[in-house]
């Protein structure tokens, strides 16, 4: 379904792979996929191609590009090790810069209106994607939201986070609540990770409801 392409990222000279899947029709909207740490793997691409079955264009750009090209990690020790070294050079502003870029593209495109949706760090470069570009939001377990919740938002944004998730305590989930009680954060009976179908803490009923409850933001704020 999908295709890879190549954009431009936000800096000058510089460029980045991208994954696009296309509905069989007219889009309805363009979707953001932002990655985890384990960079554009075959799970980021299934999610994109779940979007496109939905009627919306996907695009998953490859956010490791800048430091590392062609990035596909397993959810293992070494892979985790690995995606954290990442991360820790990329930081957080030149992935939302270009999870931006990712946007224009599909709003230029297909001439459609663009949100993100993002799983662990993607999450929260979601949630930045929202506060500071306007691009409304579906926010998977971003554990390193809360510093950013004083930010007033020009987007809506839905939280999802798991009640077993010991990386997200309660008091952490509850800030959300507290800070952004505009925007809806449900809490799942799941761990860290419960959307991902390769991973072990992959839990059915909470991804389900997850999704259900994302392609419903969608269908309201990409009208």
């Amino acid at each position: 379904m999908g295709r890879t392409l190549i954009l431009d990222t936000s800096r000058p000279h510089e460029s980045m792979d991208a994954y696009v899947a296309e509905p069989s029709g007219t889009p309805k909207g363009g979707v953001v996929v932002i990655q985890e740490i384990f960079g554009v793997n075959a799970h980021i691409r299934s999610v994109a191609d779940r979007f496109a079955a939905e009627g919306y264009v996907a695009i998953a750009p490859a956010l490791f590009d800048p430091v590392e090209k062609g990035v596909e990690l397993g959810y293992d020790q070494e892979g985790m090790h690995k995606g954290v070294k990442l991360i820790s050079e990329l930081g957080l502003l030149r992935p939302t810069q270009d999870t931006v870029k990712a946007a224009t593209y599909l709003a230029d495109q297909y001439k459609v209106k663009v949100g993100t949706v993002g799983y662990c760090w993607g999450g929260t470069v979601a949630l930045l994607a929202a506060l500071r570009h306007g691009l409304p939001s579906s926010s998977y377990y971003g554990s390193r939201n809360v510093p950013f919740l004083t930010e007033p938002a020009k987007a809506n944004v839905i939280f999802h986070f798991g009640e077993r998730d010991h990386s997200i305590p309660p008091e952490m989930v509850e800030k959300h609540r507290e800070l952004k009680p505009e925007m809806d954060t449900w809490v799942y009976p799941a761990d860290h990770g419960f959307n991902c179908d390769v991973r072990a803490s992959y839990d059915e009923p909470s991804a389900k409801l997850a999704w259900e409850r994302t392609l419903a933001f969608f269908a309201r704020e990409l009208a």
